[in-house]
């Protein structure tokens, strides 16, 4: 009878997707035609930040030679390369690389902090996996990497088994080449929230967006040192709000698509603490 009613239930949405394909058609191409087109903001896409500077410079410290250099990367698509915002400082990496370094446990295990971004708006996952092929390897292995990826496959129309396939090869030369100790993907947005998609084709993509990030789900839960970070967008609109109500369209950037520097802060935020909690040996500590 489950079963029955489950297939049923599909059945009933593949014809409502065929009676309304004109309609999505239509909106599409609107949006294709009327977005506008945000650059990907200026600013260092690399840097080097030395921690416990007043320790290092001490005579009177030694040196605690068992710390040593965080290596952070952030890969992906044109949310990890800040598009929304005005400048780098604004974007993802930018909000990020100052929480981290304010934190008492990074100075516990590190004196410094290497960090790089590699992201180019458009991207899929076809195409982060054939960056991360030419990229040469890093001279150290790199302790976080995250992964911001699948809103260019969702509107790509890239099939479930091509985007699991490309994860898992994701997963496999980040671990190999780049020795990739800590890997975090990103889950993708909640596209049907979007103010730039249109009902009732904003249904349309955000389903095939939560498909892709239930392969998402899956694919990092069978796989060691991969974590699936679940951006809690609820909780960003309830810590801004405070209290009062909002109009979530401020999570957004102008074009209604991308998000805003607001939403690139809480963002930043949420996974600061998600690496802190990562980040071993002392786990304990870190999640004291």
């Amino acid at each position: 009878m489950v079963a029955s009613k489950i297939t049923s239930n599909k059945i009933a949405a593949v014809a409502k997707d065929v009676l309304l394909a004109p309609i999505y058609l239509y909106q599409g191409r609107k949006i294709k035609r009327d977005t506008v087109r945000l650059p990907e903001p200026n600013g260092e896409r690399h840097g080097h930040v030395q921690l416990n500077v007043q320790l290092k410079n001490s005579t009177d410290t030694p040196k605690d030679e068992s710390k040593q250099t965080l290596n952070l990367m952030i890969v992906g698509d044109s949310a990890a390369a800040g598009v929304g915002s005005e400048t780098q400082q604004e974007a993802l990496t930018g909000k990020l690389i100052p929480i981290l370094v304010q934190q008492p446990a990074i100075h516990n295990h590190f004196d410094a902090l290497n960090w790089s971004l590699q992201a180019t708006t458009g991207h899929t996952s076809f195409d982060i996996l054939r960056r991360l092929y030419i990229l040469p390897a890093p001279s150290q292995p790199i302790d976080v990497m995250v992964l911001s990826v699948g809103v260019n496959d969702t509107t790509a129309n890239v099939s479930p088994a091509k985007w699991q396939q490309q994860l898992e090869q994701i997963i496999a030369i980040a671990q190999r080449k780049f020795g990739v100790r800590t890997l975090i993907f990103s889950r993708l947005p909640q596209m049907a929230k979007m103010p730039a998609l249109p009902v009732p084709l904003n249904g349309f993509i955000g389903a095939k967006a939560n498909k892709l990030d239930q392969i998402l789900q899956q694919v990092c839960a069978e796989h060691d040192g991969v974590t699936y970070m679940a951006t809690d967008f609820p909780r960003m609109i309830a810590e801004h709000a405070n209290g009062t109500p909002i109009d979530i369209a401020v999570m957004f950037a102008s074009d209604g698509f991308h998000p805003s520097s607001l939403m690139y802060g809480y963002w930043a935020q949420q996974l600061s603490e998600l690496i802190i909690q990562l980040l071993n040996p002392c786990s304990a500590e870190l999640n004291s």
